[in-house]
């Protein structure tokens, strides 16, 4: 009889157990998802669990996938149930899946009820740190059969996220306005992921103690906070065009030495693997600004 280890990280606590055939997962919301035979068919329903699900050898099990699943290449041909806001729950139906990963803050609270009063096992989770990220791989793993895979994985996410830290961790602090949004104006507060990542890469973030997990801010308040540095890319489609939009600024004094730096979003706002790309953008960046400073 086999039997996983307990492993706390945030609010997400994994209890993986096997009893016979059996696994056993208490997700974010602290529900223990039970399936008798590890998944065979399994929904994502947003784009970063599509992700999440292929990273931890999952990905062949995948018969439905949230609107905008793009990565890897393979998940643009796996049938569609709608997206965050609206999940089409007779598709879902008509797929029979064995498990359903859901993603706590951004789909619909309605929908998940709806599904799990239908029966079906949904598993939610919500990673709000780097440290979530592996063993979320592993927790899919459990629940895939696919744990070889997955804790390969898992293992080469905290090589690098390591070695990242110990290289540009220690580093002189940078302070950093990241934009996730620039009409409006939106960045991120303390409990983001992407502030783990400006952590790790030996930054501050100015906006690191508002309450708010995605704050609309003004123009004004960045000046105060007086960044050296402003990272991002969602409302822009390559370096030069985010570089632009902040060189519109350089009139006001405050603003004028500013470096704006491209980040391409999909490498940091979304919560799988591929944030260690975003996290090694950010630290040279940084590494760049400590340069400039010379």
């Amino acid at each position: 009889m086999a039997s996983y280890r307990f492993v706390v990280f945030g609010m997400l606590a994994l209890a993986l157990s096997a009893r016979g055939a059996g696994i056993s997962v208490t997700d974010d919301r602290d529900r223990t998802v039970s399936l008798p035979t590890p998944a065979q068919r399994i929904v994502a329903l947003a784009p970063s669990l599509t992700e999440l699900a292929y990273a931890a050898g999952a990905g062949a099990r995948l018969v439905g996938v949230a609107r905008y699943s793009d990565y890897p290449a393979a998940a643009k041909g796996v049938p569609q149930v709608g997206d965050a806001s609206r999940i089409d729950l007779e598709r879902v139906l008509s797929l029979q899946p064995d498990l359903i990963i859901g993603w706590k803050s951004g789909n619909q609270v309605a929908d998940i009820e709806r599904l799990e009063s239908l029966g079906f096992n949904v598993f939610v989770i919500e990673p709000a740190t780097l440290a979530a990220i592996p063993k979320l791989l592993r927790a899919v793993g459990a629940l895939a059969g696919t744990g070889a895979v997955a804790q390969i994985a898992a293992d080469e996410f905290e090589r690098r996220i390591t070695a990242l830290r110990e290289r540009f961790g220690v580093r002189p602090k940078v302070r950093v306005f990241y934009e996730i949004w620039h009409t409006p104006l939106m960045t991120v507060n303390g409990r983001h992921m992407i502030n783990d990542v400006i952590r790790l890469c030996g930054g501050i973030n100015v906006f690191t103690g508002i309450p708010t997990l995605t704050p609309v801010v003004s123009l004004e308040s960045v000046m105060a906070l007086e960044p050296e540095v402003v990272l991002g890319g969602s409302s822009a489609t390559v370096p030069d065009e985010f570089a632009a939009q902040w060189r519109s600024y350089q009139r006001f004094v405050k603003l004028r030495n500013v470096n704006a730096m491209f980040v391409d979003p999909d490498h940091i706002q979304r919560q799988t693997p591929r944030i260690l790309e975003g996290a090694q953008t950010v630290c040279e960046h940084l590494e760049q600004i400590r340069s400039n400073r010379r």
